[in-house]
């Protein structure tokens, strides 16, 4: 194999090795740099390849061959798959992506869709290495605690929250191999299990991507665009003999570690307690168990609520998290969120402009309140926290009135 090649005149990190009758060029870039995409189209234009490897699982492909995929999204089916939550986290960290290159004046993601362009008219296939996104985010929020899951969640709403400028030159500087591998260095030792499926699987999965492609195909020059976070964990992989087959590694990191069996016991635990405290309650004197159910239906119903006036929502929205939360809350198998988006849905139906301005949207806090696809997923995500919050508050306030 060879050692890696001289950085570019623009800077660009870039290595090249031989893996065996195959040649392989890596090209580090960053995901919102003008300077990146014109490397890209500047190596691309020299015809020294026969295939083109992209930083891509297929879901993210799709979004940038059909940009009107997302005005066709249906979300009555995100919210019947209970892909919610996802989606919204999408969102916003693509929100993140784009208002960084609307600063800067460049499409997030333009060197990708430079080399798909480009591999188009030359006639080249393209090669999707990563892993899908869906099953990374997964991997990340079971391999941390609910307290990091919580810094995470906040960590993505201050990325909206924040006003700080990004500069054009320190976007560059990111593509600088000592000072991007200063920060992950550090990123790994305060959030290993964080840095593990988020980076270091996804170098591993990229790998061994590339080796499939090299054994099925055997291309003679396969130019790779990875982001410059990658470019250091995928050389030494490739440089690496590898221990077991490219298709074992694939199937190994695509796995989704099953939830926590507490986390599914724990909403059954509860409702079977708090219905034990009602018949409690009523077995003492009717009156104290219709004083635990009223108290019941308006702390859970009243947060719920609460949460769905701070999304904005429609006022009957509101009124139904009043009625659904008390019920839902005691049927695990069904949350507040799948009763209170549908009604949004239905009084604030979104139009095709709604789809259309959905990521510019979230980009801006005003925009997740203005648009009103964003604002369904505010509404369930508030009401159902409102409620879920609700719940512990009513149960302990049982748990007070019985001991009184």
């Amino acid at each position: 194999m060879t050692p890696p090649a001289a950085a570019t005149p623009s800077k660009e990190p870039i290595v090249t090795l031989q893996l065996g009758s195959t040649r392989v060029t890596i090209l580090g870039t960053a995901h919102i740099s003008r300077a990146s995409a014109d490397m890209v189209r500047e190596l691309l234009d020299r015809g020294d390849f026969d295939a083109v490897a992209v930083e891509l699982c297929p879901s993210r492909h799709n979004a940038i061959v059909n940009p009107d995929a997302l005005a066709k999204m249906d979300l009555f089916e995100v919210l019947r798959k209970k892909k919610t939550a996802m989606v919204a986290a999408n969102l916003a960290l693509g929100a993140f992506q784009q208002r960084m290159a609307d600063e800067l004046g460049i499409e997030p993601g333009a060197e990708m869709k430079t080399a798909i362009a480009i591999a188009q008219q030359h006639h080249l296939p393209v090669l999707l290495i990563d892993r899908e996104i869906s099953v990374t985010l997964k991997r990340v929020y079971s391999n941390v605690g609910w307290w990091r899951r919580i810094n995470l969640l906040s960590g993505l709403l201050a990325s909206l929250l924040t006003q700080q400028k990004v500069t054009a030159a320190e976007i560059e500087r990111l593509k600088e191999g000592d000072i991007l591998e200063s920060a992950f260095t550090q990123f790994a030792q305060r959030a290993r299990e964080i840095y593990q499926p988020l980076i270091d699987e996804r170098d591993q999965y990229m790998t061994a991507r590339l080796r499939q492609e090299i054994e099925s195909t055997q291309p003679r020059h396969i130019l790779a665009i990875i982001g410059a976070g990658h470019l250091k964990g995928i050389h030494n992989y490739l440089n690496t003999p590898a221990t077991e087959a490219p298709s074992d590694t694939l199937a190994r990191l695509d796995v989704v570690p099953p939830p926590s069996r507490w986390l599914s016991v724990i909403p059954w635990l509860i409702t079977i307690l708090v219905s034990a405290g009602f018949v409690i309650g009523f077995m003492r004197s009717p009156d104290l168990g219709w004083q635990l159910i009223m108290n019941w239906i308006v702390i859970t119903g009243g947060l719920s609520a609460l949460g769905a006036l701070l999304a904005r929502a429609h006022p009957l929205t509101i009124i139904s998290a009043f009625l659904s939360a008390p019920l839902t809350t005691l049927n695990p198998a069904i949350g507040v969120g799948m009763v209170t988006a549908p009604v949004e849905l239905y009084f604030r139906r979104p139009n095709v402009g709604d789809f259309s301005a959905l990521r510019r949207d979230a980009s801006t806090l005003q925009g997740w309140w203005r648009n009103r696809v964003a604002r369904t997923f505010l509404v369930f995500i508030f009401s159902t926290l409102g409620a879920a919050t609700g719940t512990y508050l009513a149960g302990f306030k049982i748990i007070e009135q019985l001991a009184g």
